[in-house]
């Protein structure tokens, strides 16, 4: 398989020292697994009082997905805080509870790969009762990224294709009977309680480009002219009372290669149902998206559970009008309302109900092809974090080989240290450090500095004293001792015409390992 099968594919305030992450009790996040400090990243100059949560509980960095603030969701996150927004990590054991939403806004879900419980479902649902949003990013059927049968659009509309009277249908005992299984039932439950259903479509490349009014759109689709589609899915409107397409695809006979069936349903436009949707639900909000790819970026953190390979990921914030869509969208979600559903919104135009086919109907649904759509690697268990390879979320073994205890496995810990204000096109010093890295060894980062949007604006002075041609990111070397830490002061500048709030950026090969904010001031 090619394309989104491989493809799916921090800013803390600044003092003087800042770290990857923090927990919130102050220690540094070493990001490994679910029982470490969960990373935040504080708002970026000026607070707005909101605060998003990020799940990470339910397989969102399985297969190549890496869908984390400090991974290949960064830059969202870190939009988010220049927008002044307050963004956590949700990393726990145990199922979600009320009482963990209830302190945060806006609940975003990226692509869930394990389904949730019917306690947990419970929760999310109360949650948006009494005044929280949530934030669906689902991704084309059949996107099973830990190969366990169920997809981001099946764990949301609550319900697996063709598994209807079992959810856990075509499983071993073992799978059936891990804790993950447990608790799950089938429910149309997405439809039900939101007014839409994702689709179990896969459309392939396509931009789209019919675009709601932002005054039919609360907003929402303001300077928006364009979303893109990479191997996604559309959803169907089932109550037009709570539910709302804002985005839609244009007609398109362009179906993802790799789709099980017919892959589009109904040639596109509005009829193939809205890519972007949203939904108000008594107090709370919701909004749904297709896809994964517009979210994503090209810094994943950690490695492929299932066989410990490098994730590549794609760079999907920074196309067309992707970033702008989705802050709006959160902009929108973390707001309140007075109204309880869109018929008491005077002058909207509420939609039609989506068309759908007969298969649609989630007890009569079937299985296309078989799943998992491939098989898994020898000795590797979706459903127990024991068989996870070193570099991925939730490893707990040792990455030391042979036997005996040996010192632990390498998980450096990177430091910059720098003004939090420097002026445009004047020199500073940034100081790179690094702890509990492999010792004695030689470690080649990337260094840089953007602004919104992604634009390179950084510079790191050469060896002889002369300075690059272009801004961009550029190598730093450096040396750990017998212990594994290292340090290396480098003078860097910034472009001269560019000022405000930016980004500054340490990356480890393609993975990101250090984003915080830095501001440029004339």
């Amino acid at each position: 398989m090619t394309s989104k099968w491989f493809k799916s594919f921090l800013a803390v305030s600044l003092t003087f020292s800042l770290f990857t992450a923090w927990a919130s009790d102050g220690r540094i996040a070493s990001a490994e697994g679910p029982l470490d400090p969960a990373p935040i990243i504080n708002p970026v100059g000026t607070a707005n009082g909101k605060k998003v949560l990020f799940d990470n509980t339910h397989g969102q960095t399985a297969g190549a997905a890496d869908w984390v603030i400090d991974g290949a969701f960064s830059d969202f996150a870190q939009a988010l805080a220049i927008s002044g927004y307050y963004v956590k990590e949700l990393r726990q054991s145990t199922p979600i509870t009320f009482e963990n939403l209830q302190p945060y806004d806006v609940f975003v879900i990226p692509e869930a790969n394990n389904p949730y419980k019917t306690s947990e479902q419970a929760a999310l649902l109360k949650y948006v009762q009494e005044g929280g949003s949530i934030f669906f990013i689902s991704d084309h059927y059949n996107a099973d990224r830990n190969k366990n049968r169920w997809d981001s659009s099946e764990v949301f509309n609550g319900y697996r294709r063709g598994a209807w009277e079992n959810p856990a249908k075509g499983m071993s005992a073992e799978e059936a009977g891990s804790t993950v299984m447990q608790s799950v039932s089938s429910s149309d439950w997405l439809a039900d309680n939101f007014g839409v259903r994702f689709r179990y479509n896969s459309i392939g490349n396509v931009t789209a480009n019919v675009i709601v009014p932002k005054e039919q759109s609360f907003g929402i689709t303001e300077g928006v002219q364009g979303v893109a589609m990479h191997a996604g899915s559309t959803l169907a409107v089932t109550n037009p009372a709570i539910a709302k397409g804002i985005v839609y695809l244009p007609q398109t006979t362009d179906k993802w290669p790799h789709a099980v069936d017919d892959g589009i349903y109904n040639g596109g436009g509005v009829a193939e149902g809205p890519y972007v949707a949203i939904s108000k639900v008594t107090k709370g909000k919701a909004a749904f998206i297709g896809d994964s790819s517009p979210v994503e970026d090209i810094t994943p953190k950690y490695l492929r559970e299932e066989n410990g390979q490098a994730k590549k990921t794609y760079d999907g914030f920074k196309e067309v009008d992707d970033a702008k869509l989705l802050v709006n969208v959160v902009n929108w979600l973390s707001h309140d309302e007075a109204y309880t559903n869109f018929t008491q919104v005077p002058g909207l135009q509420l939609d039609q109900a989506t068309a759908l086919h007969s298969y649609e109907v989630p007890q009569q649904s079937t299985e296309p092809k078989p799943e998992p759509w491939a098989v898994p690697a020898a000795g590797y268990k979706w459903w127990d974090q024991s068989s996870f390879k070193p570099g991925s979320f939730g490893y707990t073994g040792s990455t030391n080989p042979g036997p005996g205890p040996g010192p632990g496995p390498v998980n450096p810990a990177y430091t910059l240290e720098y003004p939090a204000s420097v002026k445009a096109g004047q020199p500073f010093s940034v100081c790179v450090k690094v702890s509990k890295a492999a010792p004695n060894t030689t470690l080649d980062l990337q260094l840089g500095i953007y602004v919104a949007g992604g634009q390179q604006i950084g510079q790191i002075q050469n060896a002889d004293g002369t300075w690059p041609t272009t801004y961009g990111y550029q190598a730093v070397s450096l040396q750990t001792d017998g212990l594994g830490n290292g340090c290396k002061t480098i003078t860097v500048r910034t472009e001269p015409s560019k000022t405000g709030a930016a980004s500054i950026r340490l990356r480890s090969g393609k993975s990101n390992v250090v984003t915080n904010s830095i501001t440029v001031t004339p």
